[in-house]
């Protein structure tokens, strides 16, 4: 193993929200072997989003170390599809859908994990063995009444939704996955925190040393309010064109970047450390710690060069426009999103009013981040840095924090 146990454990922690149970892992680390980390993910969707690399750059940490990585498709689980957080029954998808996505997920995840370090497993190789019999066998192990403990059934129960017997079994296959196998750490989002401890009950049952749980957070998309969502267009796709995803990665205020830094980069603990010390002394100014950051994340899903060519076509863009250091700033809060466009350029004294600014936008004389504006109802939707140009000379920088 790579590292004392108290080094792996700094490491492991980083960015997660809750280890449990952390002497337990600590005893675990103390003989040597390689541990056994698990962590699934059900092929809804055919991309992933930097929100989803979260777990999966936490894997590669975990590899790094020297353990053993086991990627869970969950091939049989995703045509059940996880209830965590729905106020409804999800659409079941078929077993076509399941197996298309599941082979773009492998495509994707090999940009940041080892594919030589890794095992990549289906947990329907041992739930469709399981069978009708072993099936009702791991329902008599918990109680209707402790499922409906969970925050998402209770309120849909309280509140008279529908919640179908199936998904009930959910989070019971999701922890005989982890008997199966033979989990010694499983990691998961914070709302993955009921099923993640199902697998410690169950592995109980079946003799087994419990496996610990990591659990950690949902990553923020670029507004820097909510969960990164493809629903709430506030996501990079990793399939994501360079140039779109190093645009993204410059959006986002300064306070998200070093989230992102936290969760998704490479940098050791001791570099992250050094780049918040810098910004903190302007010894680094935040443009250059997001271009950093904006590279690597292009790089990582683009290969070698990819970054550098992203970073010089997004100075170019500037660059061609003749945008000046030094600009009239205006700052908004999240509560005020959405904000109109217009709005904000007669606040900022750049328009005498809402419908100059419009005719200014038909007129085809407005750039958002050196884009032209064809929309007249333009609104901003998420935190972050936006450079705005009327005619040739006239700039406003609207921050949105």
């Amino acid at each position: 193993m790579s590292g004392t146990v108290a080094e792996q454990i700094a490491v492991i922690k980083r960015g997660c929200v809750e280890l449990l149970i952390q002497k337990e892992l600590e005893d675990k680390l103390a003989t040597g072997r390689p541990l056994i980390i698990k962590a699934g993910f059900d092929p809804t969707a055919p991309d992933l989003h930097l929100g989803h690399t979260v777990l999966i750059q936490k894997l590669r940490q975990f590899q790094q170390l020297g353990h053993d990585v086991h990627f869970l498709i969950g091939d049989f689980t995703g045509m059940i599809g996880d209830p965590t957080g729905k106020s409804e029954t999800r659409k079941v998808l078929t077993r076509e859908d399941v197996l298309r996505n599941a082979e773009t997920y492998k495509e994707q995840v090999f940009k940041i994990l080892d594919p030589e370090k890794t095992k990549v497993v289906f947990n329907s190789s041992w739930l469709n063995e399981l069978g009708c019999g072993g099936m009702i066998g791991l329902a008599s192990k918990y109680t209707v009444a402790r499922m409906l403990e969970r925050d998402d059934f209770h309120k849909r129960y309280s509140t008279q939704q529908p919640i179908a017997i199936h998904e009930f079994l959910y989070p019971l296959i999701q922890g005989y996955d982890s008997v199966a196998m033979k989990a010694d750490v499983e990691l998961g989002g914070t709302d993955q925190k009921f099923n993640l401890l199902m697998g410690r009950e169950l592995q109980r049952e079946w003799g087994q040393t419990p496996q610990c749980v990591l659990t950690m957070p949902l990553l923020e998309g670029l507004d820097g309010v909510n969960k990164m969502s493809k629903s709430l267009g506030n996501y990079i796709g990793i399939s994501e064109a360079p140039d779109e995803i190093f645009g993204k990665v410059m959006s986002i205020s300064d306070e998200l970047m070093l989230r992102y830094y936290e969760l998704l980069s490479d940098k050791s603990l001791a570099e992250i450390e050094q780049l918040k010390s810098g910004l903190a002394d302007g010894s680094l100014h935040p443009m250059a710690a997001k271009k950093a950051l904006g590279r690597e994340i292009v790089t990582r899903f683009h290969g070698a060069g990819a970054g550098d060519t992203a970073e010089e076509n997004f100075v170019k863009r500037f660059k061609e426009n003749e945008i000046p250091d030094e600009m009239p700033q205006v700052s908004y809060g999240t509560a005020d999103c959405p904000l109109l466009l217009a709005k904000a350029l007669t606040e900022a004294g750049l328009t005498k009013s809402n419908g100059e600014a419009r005719r200014s936008i038909d007129q085809g004389g407005v750039k958002l981040n050196g884009e032209k504006v064809s929309n007249t109802n333009l609104e901003l939707t998420a935190a972050g840095e936006y450079i705005v140009q009327i005619g040739k000379r006239r700039f406003v920088r609207i921050v949105i924090a």
